[in-house]
């Protein structure tokens, strides 16, 4: 079966960011998107070595904690994957349509306990969001 122009882009776009990381091992944005890329075509192991490692880079970042996540969940590591998203959530992730849309998550989704803790934390969120008027 012959690769469909996206499979072909995909490739191309894999060995451009391959060979910057020969050059440039920590640079982040071409780790972001290498690892992105590997998950597209399926190198879900790939991805998650590239998200443990800028995780270590930049351990203060909700996205890359997402996106550990989402790694772990799709290579069946469903403790590590719930231990990342709290920590996303923790250092600030909120973007919580986003986070129910994700079929990377499905599985912690499935969870009714994992369910229940981000209500609990979407709830407090919007209760600390909700500006109480000062008595005079």
């Amino acid at each position: 079966m012959p690769k469909s122009s996206r499979d072909n882009d995909i490739d191309f776009e894999i060995r451009f960011y391959e060979s910057i990381l020969k050059e440039s091992p920590d640079f982040i944005e071409a780790l972001m998107a290498l690892a992105d890329l590997y998950t597209k075509k399926g190198l879900y192991r790939e991805g998650l070595v590239l998200d443990e490692k800028l995780s270590r880079m930049r351990s203060d970042d909700p996205v890359i904690f997402y996106n550990l996540a989402c790694s772990y969940a799709l290579v069946n590591e469903q403790s590590a994957a719930l231990s990342a998203i709290k920590k996303s959530i923790e250092l600030g992730y909120d973007d919580f349509d986003h986070l129910y849309a994700d079929a990377d998550l499905a599985s912690l989704l499935a969870d009714e306990q994992f369910r229940q803790y981000l209500k609990g934390v979407q709830k407090k969120r919007l209760a600390s969001k909700t500006i109480v008027p000062k008595k005079e």
